[in-house]
């Protein structure tokens, strides 16, 4: 029989030998990382499962984004149409996405005004919300609760074909601006202006603007110069060119050449080389028809008075160079209604859109300055100032660049007319 022997270690060498024995079990790894594996893998898959999730979620609420803006853009057009039913046609658009109302947990809901936001009480924006209750997937270990993924968009359009002044200059400074002691009134229209820039519409001095709803793809200087009722909106889209078809007739020759207006006179359509002179005190009656300027200008002088009835003005060049501008002074009477058929329809003063960029039209006739219809100068500055302060006039500015330069009154009943609408609904997503 085998004898096992234990060899017994005194005092001092056990105190010496457990403090080793001690270290070298604090330093044994095996085995080590399956434990701490096993005790934080539900952690770990749960930190994995809400980061998928999350992602899962974020491209949900982009998708829900989406669709709420086109909701809202659209509910938005069709309250400036006049539509009754923006919920109808909110969630016909929110069903093109795929988040059909009260279906798989989704809830659209239009409000008009909208319930919440800075457009709160206005009658003109509407505020979509969609909501959506997605199921959880790894997550489930911890909370059986739905995660709620939710957007919401807020649209407001003026009504389309509002405008009355349009400034097509994509770039500009002060596009449309309104200098010194200048009060504008668009009675019931909208002021547009295309440019990019930051101040693409300047209000400085002691001017003032009042219009129905104000636009602009860039920004606006001196906006608490400005009141509105259907809103001031920056970085809006651009408005196309209303009349960019437009043309000037085919005419050759001169009619008259430097005609000068004096006394009481009654003229016929033509052409007019050199422009047209209207002297102080002349009383100038314009014969139905068209009017070629070719060259010179169409000046009219301080208590002169021009009157036509379906009478269009064409400032030109046969030579491609010196085109006809136009001057009224202070004080004139003009009376001048544009054509209601033929190619100039609708059109008052036309300036040739091959005439240099920045060729003035000095209009500063004031308030007997009137015309009916539109003065379109694609290429040229129309500094204005003048039109009757009442609600019964027809008149468009359609310009490169538009300076109002003192008192003004324009509306846009213009339908016996045939001017052409200037802008849609002009819609623009506001929140």
């Amino acid at each position: 029989m085998q004898t096992v022997q234990f060899k017994t270690l005194g005092p001092m060498k056990l105190r010496k030998a457990i403090p080793h024995q001690i270290a070298r079990f604090a330093a044994d790894r095996s085995g080590a990382y399956t434990v701490a594996t096993a005790l934080s893998l539900p952690a770990l898959v749960g930190v994995l499962g809400l980061g998928a999730e999350a992602s899962m979620n974020y491209m949900k609420h982009a998708a829900l984004q989406t669709a709420a803006d086109s909701a809202a853009f659209s509910a938005a057009n069709a309250l400036a149409g006049g539509a009754g039913d923006l919920s109808l046609e909110a969630n016909g658009v929110a069903g093109t996405y795929g988040f059909v109302n009260g279906r798989d947990t989704v809830v659209v809901t239009v409000n008009n005004p909208p319930a919440s936001g800075a457009y709160t009480g206005d009658a003109k924006a509407v505020e979509v919300r969609i909501n959506l209750a997605e199921p959880r997937f790894f997550t489930r270990i911890f909370s059986a609760q739905s995660v709620l993924v939710a957007a919401r968009a807020v649209a407001i359009a003026a009504k389309a074909g509002s405008g009355c002044v349009l400034a097509l200059n994509k770039t500009a400074s002060g596009a449309v601006s309104g200098k010194g002691t200048t009060n504008i009134a668009l009675n019931g229209c909208s002021l547009i202006a295309n440019s990019s820039n930051a101040s693409a519409i300047s209000m400085v001095g002691n001017s003032a603007l009042s219009a129905a709803s104000v636009s602009t793809v860039g920004g606006v200087s001196g906006a608490d110069h400005i009141t509105t009722t259907d809103g001031l909106r920056t970085g809006a889209r651009a408005v196309a060119d209303p009349y960019s078809r437009l043309t000037v007739p085919a005419y050759s020759g001169c009619t008259q050449t430097n005609f000068t207006g004096k006394g009481k006179q009654t003229i016929g359509p033509g052409v007019y080389c050199g422009g047209m002179k209207i002297n102080a005190g002349a009383n100038l009656t314009l014969d139905p028809g068209v009017y070629i300027i070719d060259g010179g200008s169409f000046s009219v002088n301080g208590n002169a008075t021009v009157t036509g009835d379906g009478v269009t003005l064409v400032l030109t060049s046969s030579s491609g160079s010196g085109y006809a501008t136009a001057t009224i002074n202070g004080g004139a009477t003009i009376n001048l209604t544009a054509p209601t058929s033929g190619q100039m329809e609708g059109i008052a003063l036309y300036a040739d859109r091959n005439a240099p960029s920045g060729t003035a039209l000095k209009l500063n006739g004031g308030s007997t300055q009137n015309f009916e219809g539109a003065i379109y100068a694609p290429t040229g500055e129309i500094m204005y100032a003048g039109g009757a302060m009442n609600n019964n006039t027809c008149l468009q500015l359609v310009a490169d660049t538009i300076t109002f330069t003192g008192n003004s009154g324009l509306a846009n009943n213009c339908t016996k007319y045939g001017t052409q609408a200037i802008g849609g609904a002009n819609t623009a997503l506001v929140e």
